[in-house]
């Protein structure tokens, strides 16, 4: 069993995260440019239909085309996984290691949500009330499984490939075909004015180009006393070795190039961008897999994968 994770860091802990964080920043700045606006995927009248990007040619000339803020979207990050979007629900391709995950990440998602609004965690629908958003939902992956628990769900990717395939799959059983999804941003939805329970960013800000920005657009669109949920991968040697190394060139589980280390973000850092966000952070747990067992499970251990949920201060 898994125990929660202490984030009462000392002096010298936060002060060096603090540094490591300011200088990762400082570096990006000068590449970084202000939000672009291109058009918006935006919803449909039919809640599973996959929405368009741009104005139809019959439409008038003079009728401007909805906007959609990028934010931190990083357009090289974005291309990759449009390569492989159609690889999505293939337990055998290029997301092999997150289908053998899922299981793990959604008994932490469940379990910090039903422990953190007071539900029954043993009913077939643990989740019924929760207005949940998935940002960079990808495939649906995690989408699917959060219906099936009661939530509503809204899944957003700046991927409109992506968006496509998660569509076509959730029609085909009444109970995900609930799910809406959209081709849009985080920092979209902000402008919007859009509130959930529970904002999700699984495997998503080690991929955006402002992790900071995008934390804030995060914390923004939970609700007071809301729950925000994040993994990702530490920035560490083992992580170098397993996720990169090993997962990418050796096992050849992901497509050389997936990750960039260098956006890998350590478990102080993110507890300082979420802290930073008005985000307090709730509890924290390890990925871990067992090579001989091959399935992941909850751990102490940090070093490679972890999860960590938050919750909006007053």
């Amino acid at each position: 069993m898994w125990k929660m994770r202490s984030f009462v860091q000392s002096n010298i802990l936060f002060r060096q995260s603090l540094r490591l964080l300011s200088s990762s920043s400082t570096s990006a700045a000068g590449a970084s440019i202000r939000p672009q606006v291109v058009p918006d995927g935006s919803p449909s009248s039919t809640a599973n239909e996959p929405s368009t990007s741009a104005a139809e040619p019959s439409q008038s000339r003079f009728q401007k085309p909805k906007q959609i803020y990028k934010g931190s979207i990083d357009n090289a990050e974005t291309a990759k996984f449009a390569a492989i979007a159609d690889t999505w629900w293939d337990h055998y391709g290029p997301y092999k290691p997150l289908h053998a995950m899922n299981p793990t990440r959604l008994s932490f998602v469940r379990s910090a949500l039903c422990r953190h609004f007071r539900k029954d965690e043993d009913t077939p629908k643990p989740l019924e009330g929760l207005k949940v958003v998935d940002v960079g939902c990808g495939g649906g992956l995690v989408c699917e499984p959060l219906a099936r628990m009661g939530a509503q769900v809204l899944g957003v990717d700046a991927v409109e490939k992506n968006i496509k395939v998660a569509s076509a799959h959730a029609i085909k059983d009444p109970i995900t075909s609930s799910i809406q999804y959209r081709c849009t941003t985080a920092e979209q939805l902000v402008v919007e004015k859009q509130e959930f329970d529970v904002v999700l960013a699984l495997e998503v800000i080690e991929h955006v180009a402002d992790p900071i920005e995008f934390c804030k657009s995060l914390a923004a669109l939970v609700k007071n006393d809301g729950m925000v949920i994040i993994s990702t991968l530490n920035r560490s040697i083992a992580s170098y070795g397993l996720a990169i190394i090993g997962a990418e060139y050796i096992l050849g589980w992901l497509p050389r190039g997936t990750h960039d280390w260098n956006k890998f973000m350590t478990p102080e850092e993110l507890a300082l961008l979420m802290n930073r966000a008005s985000l307090s952070m709730d509890e924290m747990a390890g990925i871990v897999f067992n090579p001989f067992t091959q399935r992941w499970y909850l751990s102490d251990d940090t070093s490679v994968d972890y999860i960590a949920s938050s919750v909006k201060r007053r």
